[in-house]
């Protein structure tokens, strides 16, 4: 998986166009070393599309329109894994933020609760009920 298609599934998550995403990228004022100009929206529209390459300088900005660490934009684990449906990703991640929340004994009947699932899973109950 590549940063701009992370990029894009972020955008799309978020419920944004990629009109209003260079708009709010723009906003940050972000310049680039060679020019000490801000990208155009071509220019935007090329590293959404994977046709340019993302300059290194602008991660910062780019994490910062789409309102996540920059560390996000490189993480393709849990979003784009083929064995999880991708409509599940944004709860599975705010679920792991929240988790450090959770007494002990929450934590462990999450567990044994998924453990359960799991096994129903492997067992070719694909969706299983809770109980």
């Amino acid at each position: 998986m590549e940063v701009f298609e992370k990029i894009n599934y972020l955008i799309s998550e978020k419920n944004l166009s990629k009109k209003e995403f260079a708009d709010k990228f723009l906003s940050l004022n972000p310049r680039l070393r060679t020019t000490g100009e801000a990208p155009s929206y071509s220019s935007i529209y090329g590293y959404l599309s994977g046709r340019r390459e993302i300059k290194i300088e602008l991660i910062p900005y780019i994490a910062e329109a789409l309102n996540v660490k920059e560390q996000e934009l490189f993480n393709f684990d849990l979003e784009y894994s083929t064995e999880f449906n991708i409509r599940y990703s944004k709860d599975a991640r705010e679920i792991i933020e929240l988790l450090q929340y959770a007494p002990k004994n929450m934590i462990e009947h999450i567990k044994a609760t998924l453990q359960k699932f799991k096994k129903s899973y492997e067992d070719g109950v694909k969706e299983p009920t809770s109980s």
